[in-house]
């Protein structure tokens, strides 16, 4: 047996032997997306944890779980630190769900030690419910590297992730947002928005909700159309074919709402999955706009 092997052709030999330790899923990975970075597999993470536990040097992650209190003290991703799924919603907001203070924010992601340009991979088990919420906020807030777990808690589990309780240690961070207003729109947005070239507003709303009341010029395209029936986003193909279907196209310029700021979000993602460059979130919604006195309402 040769031993005069380098650490380096260690360190390779058994990162290829662990490679095959990895259980395999035949699920569709996401490089095919025009922005596959925004998704992060489960099969992917589990390597990046298996290379790093063998010593290699590679980019840091942090990983935050986004489900309740309760299920993360249960069990969670190794290393994950736990936000709370409805932390940045306001709790006596004028309008129900609209965001926390920026500065409020920006404290509690630097609590997290989440620095700026960290790469930053959310996760839920709700099909990336409440994670997609923190992809676009953390756009909305400058900071380019953040992804989604696809599948979430539950795709890791099916993917023999490993899942335990140590809470370990959080280095606090200092976290700046630096605002992107092209991801946000207020309703004057919404309103100003009506009738201009390529201008696509989009209801995510369930089919119910929508023709209980919705915005007159909205089209709906409910947020869960984006999934597919393991929770996990649809191909591109699919997606794209989804969203041609409602008339929006690359050179849509796109506003979405939902009821308070949540699923807007998942459709945010979506549409970013596929590189669609103008999209932004009228995040205080339908929450505002219905109970607005002054503004279009329509039925049916």
């Amino acid at each position: 047996m040769n031993t005069n092997l380098s650490r380096r052709s260690i360190l390779t030999l058994a990162l290829g032997v662990a490679a095959t330790c990895i259980p395999s899923v035949s699920l569709a990975l996401s490089g095919d997306y025009q922005n596959p970075q925004l998704l992060k597999e489960p099969q992917s993470l589990m390597s990046d944890m298996t290379i790093k536990a063998m010593g290699a040097v590679v980019r840091q992650s942090t990983v935050i779980d986004l489900r309740p209190e309760a299920e993360f003290a249960a069990g969670h991703i190794p290393g994950a630190r736990h936000l709370p799924p409805d932390a940045v919603a306001a709790e006596h907001g004028a309008v129900a769900g609209a965001l926390r203070p920026v500065a409020d924010i920006e404290a509690m992601l630097g609590a997290l030690g989440i620095a700026q340009g960290e790469r930053v991979i959310f996760y839920d088990d709700r099909g990336g419910f409440h994670a997609a919420r923190m992809l676009w906020l953390l756009e909305y807030f400058g900071h380019r590297n953040v992804s989604v777990l696809n599948g979430g808690w539950s795709g890791w589990l099916e993917a023999g992730g490993t899942v335990t309780r140590d809470l370990g240690r959080v280095k606090p961070a200092r976290f700046e947002a630096t605002l992107t207003p092209r991801r946000y729109a207020s309703a004057q947005d919404v309103l100003a928005h009506k009738g201009q070239p390529d201008a696509v507003l989009i209801d995510v709303r369930p089919p119910k909700l929508f023709a209980a009341g919705h915005i007159p010029w909205a089209i709906n395209v409910p947020w869960s159309q984006n999934l597919d029936e393991g929770g996990r986003f649809r191909s591109e193909d699919e997606l794209a074919a989804h969203f041609e279907r409602h008339g929006i196209a690359q050179k849509s310029d796109v506003i979405m709402h939902c009821q308070n700021g949540l699923a807007s979000s998942h459709s945010y993602v979506a549409l970013r999955l596929l590189d669609v460059p103008r999209v932004r979130v009228y995040h205080r919604s339908w929450a505002e706009w219905g109970s607005a006195d002054d503004l279009p309402i329509a039925t049916g």
